[in-house]
């Protein structure tokens, strides 16, 4: 009788598994149907939805760990009353560990986030790094644990690209369904942070795709609704900040008042960029001025770090205690202002020190701590026609993050369901619209794009500016076997004459050749080693090089209009 049932279930599950393995191979050879794709959709917004809880709560635990609290809701007061070695140490070897850390798992010691998902989903077929992205997200773990002033959006948005990245190798999906993979992902990351599953539906299509095609949003909302779930199974439906009042607002009498403060955020928002990108630059400078390790640069910025905590801990990690303090008024004018300069610094020390995280949260807390200030200056100045200070607060809290992340409509709307207050969200949209306009004249339209474009990736002038770059000379070339190709004689004329490509090359570093020579066509090589000739493989036509390059933005603009 066992042994017959035994028999029974190794049957039932052999079927079940050859039944997996017959559907799966299925979908690789014609890709997923829809409703096979709304169900991969939704399995990876629940996973990527538990990876956002698991990630938060980790920390969470962690630093009740480290710091020696139950309350980590309010470890900025807590640290207050902690030995000051405590404070200092912490992020000197936390900044060690991610050092380590980020020395393995990447080739460049850069930690991965949002702008190389943004990178993956326009340049590589909607894939990013997968090994760098796993150590990327470690080492934001440690550094958000021990005190690195950044936030926990950023790693955890690459980390869903990451298993959205393994789920489109596994299914071997197209470079069309390979992003809308990686926007559900980004969307339930996004949701299930911030418990607002229309805007992390919106922040994936914004900010990672770029576009907002109709065959993209119904998977990108499943996904969006299954992060939110998981958030609401942990948390329930609370929201991440609780407000003292809602509404209150002359929205026409107070007009200009908001109108003014987007201009401030506006400005605030590129000074924070600009802040982290300085610091860069000057981390680079001196490393190689030194010749630190790489090793080291992060416990260096902890050094940094751990030092300016010991007289203002209100920099320590996310920074979500002083973000509720501002929107509820709880500080006074002096506090905001000096906490807002303070946070610019240790975020720009964090991230210009490569310990990891992201910016989301520190922009939410400058932008609050901005707008808080401007309300108690305004409703000081004009307290017969001005509403609470809070709803500067909200308003700056707004403005800022969405000039920082080029991302008005899903910061907009995060603050919406943040307050479910519409009469609110007008300022706040009056604010989002100045200070976006403002910082896009400034940089390159967001920090993520920024930061692609000091790498020499022009996502921010649009598809004709990137295009060239994935398409490699290799895929386009005519080999010297091809009866079309251009003779051998003539290749190596041209080769003589130093004007030949390599094969590894993409269109973007052979179009300038083309205009500088006037031929219609530059031989395709590979050198072997030092001292070695060239080894010729065939010819890249010029004409080639144009119908690849139309074919490609003519895909682009199809997939974005679909």
């Amino acid at each position: 009788m066992a042994r017959g049932l035994k028999r029974a279930i190794q049957r039932q599950l052999s079927a079940a598994n050859a039944y997996r393995q017959q559907s799966l191979d299925l979908i690789r050879e014609k890709g997923p149907g829809q409703v096979q794709f709304w169900v991969i959709a939704l399995l990876i917004g629940i996973a990527a939805g538990f990876a956002a809880l698991f990630f938060r709560k980790g920390i969470e635990a962690l630093q009740a760990l480290l710091y020696g609290t139950d309350d980590v809701a309010h470890l900025h007061s807590f640290a207050e009353t902690l030995p000051w070695f405590l404070i200092l140490m912490l992020p000197v070897g936390g900044g060690l560990v991610v050092g380590i850390i980020l020395n393995w798992t990447t080739n460049d010691g850069r930690v991965r986030s949002v702008a190389d998902v943004i990178e993956g989903a326009a340049m590589w077929e909607g894939r990013v790094e997968k090994r760098a992205g796993l150590g990327s997200a470690l080492a934001s773990f440690i550094t958000l644990s021990v005190g690195g002033s950044s936030g926990r959006e950023g790693p955890v948005v690459h980390l869903a690209a990451v298993m959205a990245t393994w789920v489109s190798n596994r299914i071997e999906a197209s470079g069309v369904d390979a992003r809308d993979l990686l926007g559900c992902a980004v969307a339930a990351a996004v949701s299930a942070s911030f418990n607002a599953p229309i805007a992390g539906a919106l922040f994936a299509l914004e900010v990672v795709l770029r576009h907002f095609a109709v065959h993209a949003f119904a998977p990108i909302a499943i996904a969006s609704v299954a992060g939110t779930v998981i958030n609401r199974l942990e948390f329930g439906g609370v929201t991440e900040f609780v407000l003292p009042q809602k509404g209150g607002l002359a929205f026409n009498v107070e007009l200009p008042a908001f109108l003014l403060l987007g201009l401030i955020a506006g400005v605030v928002a590129v000074a924070l960029m600009r802040a982290i990108f300085l610091a860069d630059d000057f981390g680079n400078w001196l490393q190689s001025k030194l010749t630190v390790p790489r090793v080291l640069r992060p416990a260096f910025a902890g050094l940094i770090l751990g030092t300016l905590a010991i007289g203002f801990p209100h920099i320590i990690g996310v920074g979500y205690e002083t973000t509720s303090r501002a929107l509820t008024g709880e500080l006074i004018l002096h506090e905001a202002i000096v906490f807002a300069i303070l946070k610019v610094i240790a975020v720009a020390v964090t991230m210009g020190g490569r310990m990891g995280g992201g910016v989301f949260s520190p922009a939410l807390m400058v932008g609050a701590l901005t707008g808080l200030a401007f309300g108690l200056i305004a409703t000081a100045v004009f307290p017969d026609v001005s509403g609470s200070e809070t709803l500067y607060a909200l308003a700056g809290m707004g403005a800022v993050a969405a000039a920082v992340l080029g991302a008005p409509v899903s910061t907009t709307m995060i603050v919406f369901e943040l307050t479910g207050d519409w009469q609110t969200g007008l300022a706040v949209m009056v604010s989002v619209s100045i200070s976006t306009a403002v910082s896009s004249r400034l940089v390159n339209l967001s920090f993520f794009l920024t930061q692609l474009s000091r790498r020499g990736i022009k996502l921010a002038a649009g598809p004709q500016a990137w295009v060239l770059a994935t398409l490699r000379v290799a895929s386009v070339m005519r080999k010297k076997e091809d009866p079309r190709a251009a003779s051998e004689e003539a290749c190596w004329d041209l080769i003589e004459e130093g004007v030949y490509i390599d094969a590894n090359a993409t269109l973007e570093a052979a179009m300038p050749i083309f205009d500088q020579n006037a031929t219609p066509f530059i031989p395709v090589v590979t050198i072997a080693g030092e001292g070695e000739g060239p080894e010729l493989w065939g010819a890249l036509h010029h004409v080639d090089a144009l119908k690849a390059f139309n074919r490609k933005l003519a895909d682009t603009a199809r997939e974005e209009h679909s």
